[in-house]
């Protein structure tokens, strides 16, 4: 077979065959019986694919070789039929974040009460609890925490429609904003009224969640911003652009929270 197309034409058709069919990089590597990360570098342009390998991606994934290695391949016409709304829903649910705000608060909430009594933990150093559980939680179980979208700023990334949510939960008597002194700075800090919802948790988001609180709730603002700065979501989005969840597969240690499988007869 001649292939003429570049390992980065390979890896983003590969990439949009497995979004169209509902397939997580998790569910595509072991259908193939390769390495988590070696898909990742795949899909990246950054590792070659054997014949071998292609011809299992063509049956898992449902596509013709002469098909795919055409120039006009059409990723629709090869795999879109009767189950195209099904398809697309199962996409939207693995990629999209809908934000559930009641998860939200009473996410909001737990940390604020767990940390409520810590003079560090103001604005920025809430933010990056809320950012590190969100993520941390959708790199460990391909889940959506409370699927808040995060925006990069200069600071660190920072929830969207945080400042909405956080004036519902004041007017609701939820929480209190407050201004203290902090090293000669003003700070803006928040004290949980009432207790978190913990039904509304499953063992595995608070489990997460304690984590990144025993970790992360006594840096300093300084030091979380720059820890935050380090991480590979966060590094690879534009400024004032939203942070993609699906990059926390790319992450690598201090920052990935999960254990991948190496296979050794990958070079990566």
């Amino acid at each position: 077979m001649n292939m003429k197309l570049s390992q980065t034409q390979i890896g983003q058709r590969i990439t949009e065959l497995r979004k169209m069919k509902g397939l997580s990089q998790e569910d595509l590597s072991k259908s193939v019986k390769i390495s988590r990360p070696s898909l990742a570098q795949i899909e990246l342009g950054n590792r070659s694919v054997d014949v071998l390998e292609l011809q299992k991606f063509s049956m898992i994934l449902g596509f013709s070789l002469d098909d795919f290695m055409s120039e006009n391949f059409s990723i629709s016409q090869d795999v879109e039929g009767k189950e195209e709304a099904k398809t697309k829903k199962a996409v939207e649910r693995i990629s999209v974040p809908t934000l559930n705000i009641n998860k939200f608060k009473n996410v909001l909430l737990y940390i604020l009460e767990r940390c409520a009594g810590k003079p560090n933990v103001g604005e920025t150093v809430l933010y990056k609890l809320l950012y590190f559980s969100d993520f941390n939680y959708y790199e460990l179980y391909e889940e959506h925490l409370t699927g808040a979208k995060y925006r990069k700023l200069p600071y660190g990334p920072v929830p969207q429609k945080l400042d909405t949510i956080i004036s519902q939960m004041m007017e609701s008597g939820q929480i209190k904003r407050i201004k203290t002194e902090y090293f000669d700075k003003i700070q803006t800090r928040y004290i949980p009224l009432v207790k978190a919802d913990l039904t509304e948790f499953k063992a595995s988001e608070k489990e997460v969640i304690d984590k990144v609180i025993e970790q992360m709730s006594d840096w300093s603002a300084t030091i979380i911003s720059n820890y935050s700065h380090g991480d590979k979501p966060w590094k690879a989005t534009d400024n004032n652009n939203e942070i993609h969840y699906e990059l926390v597969f790319y992450r690598r240690p201090p920052y990935s929270v999960r254990v991948y499988e190496e296979d050794e007869q990958d070079t990566i």
